[in-house]
């Protein structure tokens, strides 16, 4: 992980088009997902994915910097992030 948010974004611009979730989609709908998904996982320390999710979800239209993607668009990029960020990995992000 990254130690900025600076940093960590020059990866997701860098590695975004490899995601199979990122196919038809462009950097500017996914990377607040990806800046969402980053911070996420230093507000949630040790918690799971599916303890978080639902309060994700829910923030997500407060959260600003969310730019133009709906949660449907962005929620395989949050994951993503947070993913990377704890260490975590799965079939999506693959």
């Amino acid at each position: 992980m990254a130690d900025t948010w600076r940093d960590e974004e020059q990866y997701w611009r860098d590695n975004f088009n490899t995601r199979p979730y990122a196919r038809g989609s462009n950097y500017d709908t996914l990377s607040g997902g990806y800046r969402y998904g980053y911070e996420a996982a230093d507000r949630y320390p040790g918690q799971a994915w599916d303890e978080i999710e639902q309060d994700l979800e829910r923030d997500w239209d407060t959260y600003p910097h969310r730019g133009r993607g709906t949660w449907q668009q962005v929620k395989d990029a949050v994951r993503d992030a947070w993913d990377r960020v704890t260490g975590r990995t799965t079939a999506h992000n693959r």
